[in-house]
């Protein structure tokens, strides 16, 4: 991906350069490796699940973190054993880190493990102050304050 150079928005948008930030974090997660695989899935309009195939790990290996709108999942596998030999090695036997940016309002509510797979669940909660409100017409409010030049 080539570099975007985001100057002109700077000169017209006041107040989005976390914008900015956000396209750098993509196009620095094109530089993760693809362990492990992993889905992301819509379950209902603002609920979803992040499933991460993480065979060979248990719950006491996987460390999820989240900060303001990241979210980490890492596996640590404990030391190997030296003595193994292998005739075929195709099973990945090896220590992760995967961030995921988050959306605002996107909070992670449960995490799981079966079968293999860790499963993440999210959902989008927007405030109250956020969502959209109706206004009657010809309503009054007590915090309009009118502003007279003296």
């Amino acid at each position: 991906m080539r570099n975007i150079d985001l100057s002109p928005l700077y000169r017209s948008f006041i107040g989005f350069d976390h914008l900015a930030s956000m396209i750098d974090a993509a196009s620095q997660s094109e530089k993760q490796t693809t362990y492990p695989p992993y889905n992301i899935e819509l379950l209902e309009e603002d609920k979803y699940r992040i499933t991460m195939a993480v065979a060979g790990f248990s719950q006491e290996n996987i460390a999820i973190e989240t900060q303001e709108n990241t979210l980490k999942v890492s596996g640590t596998l404990p030391g190997k054993e030296s003595d193994r030999k292998f005739l075929h090695k195709g099973i990945s036997e090896r220590n992760f880190e995967r961030k995921f940016q988050l959306g605002d309002h996107v909070k992670v509510l449960t995490a799981d493990m079966q079968n293999g797979l860790l499963h993440i669940e999210l959902e989008r909660v927007i405030p109250e102050a956020k969502k959209p409100r109706k206004i009657e017409i010809g309503s009054k409010t007590n915090n309009y304050i009118e502003n007279k030049p003296e």
